[in-house]
């Protein structure tokens, strides 16, 4: 996102003081590297799942290979070996298939739902600037008429220009404070946000590092599959149900 105001039709009076417009720019700036940084993990966590599931599916091909491997058809025991090697490797898996799963509802999918929000804020922003030019642009024609000789029909343009800037003027103030009110409110809602995904992500992980060997050796899948899944909705109830919302009122707002 960026924001570049014009320096076209500036009036002589100063109708946004350097104040307001520095705090403006301070936390619209802090939004934009949060935009940078949401679209970056969230891109790095797609490809740290799509590399762990290819890792798995390279295990699974290496036993595989192994298996066929004519050394198996002269030694008993070699053969055997390789069998409990790919079987291992076969559930190992189908529990990492299932560890991305959910963290692609628990994680990925929330950081792509939170990355949506952007568009719309920097739709706020335009049209805020833009209301900002035309309150400018009138408000020049306003004193342009004011500096003129008071003659009727001068009088009668004042008293046009007047008219047509007032709801402007109303519309650029509600934009401008709506903003001011919901863009720091936005920011600070990230942690509540974010806090159960990175926490069942983090669970999801502990739990395979725990689990996973004990799991591999005894084929016990569903009842890993079941605890993983609890694991993950502990943290992160909404996500792993498909209900997780941007509840935060401000990030309502702005999306309409």
């Amino acid at each position: 996102m960026s924001w570049i105001p014009f320096k076209i039709g500036q009036p002589k009076k100063q109708i946004v003081s350097k104040t307001v417009e520095r705090d403006f720019e301070r936390e619209y700036d802090k939004l934009q590297k949060l935009e940078d940084q949401t679209k970056k993990l969230h891109k790095d966590m797609k490809k740290s799942t799509e590399a762990d599931l290819a890792m798995s599916k390279a295990a699974v091909k290496i036993s595989a290979d192994l298996l066929s491997n004519p050394l198996c058809e002269q030694d008993q025991a070699f053969l055997e070996s390789m069998a409990a090697l790919d079987t291992a490797m076969r559930r190992m898996d189908a529990f990492n298939q299932e560890k991305v799963n959910q963290i692609q509802k628990t994680v990925i999918d929330p950081l792509k739902k939170y990355s949506g929000v952007f568009p719309s804020l920097n739709m706020a922003v335009k049209r805020r600037e833009q209301a900002l030019q035309d309150y400018k642009r009138l408000q020049s024609k306003v004193e342009k008429y004011e500096e003129k000789e008071k003659t009727g029909p001068i009088m009668v343009k004042l008293h046009q220009a007047r008219e047509e800037l007032r709801p402007v003027r109303e519309d650029f103030e509600a934009k401008n404070k709506q903003l001011l009110d919901e863009m720091p409110k936005f920011y600070h809602s990230r942690i509540d946000y974010f806090h159960p995904s990175f926490e069942a992500l983090i669970r999801a992980q502990l739990h395979v590092a725990v689990q996973l060997p004990a799991a591999a050796q005894k084929g016990t899948k569903a009842a890993f599959v079941v605890s993983l899944r609890l694991r993950c909705h502990e943290s992160c109830p909404a996500a792993v149900s498909g209900t997780h919302r941007l509840a935060c009122p401000p990030v309502q707002m702005l999306m309409n």
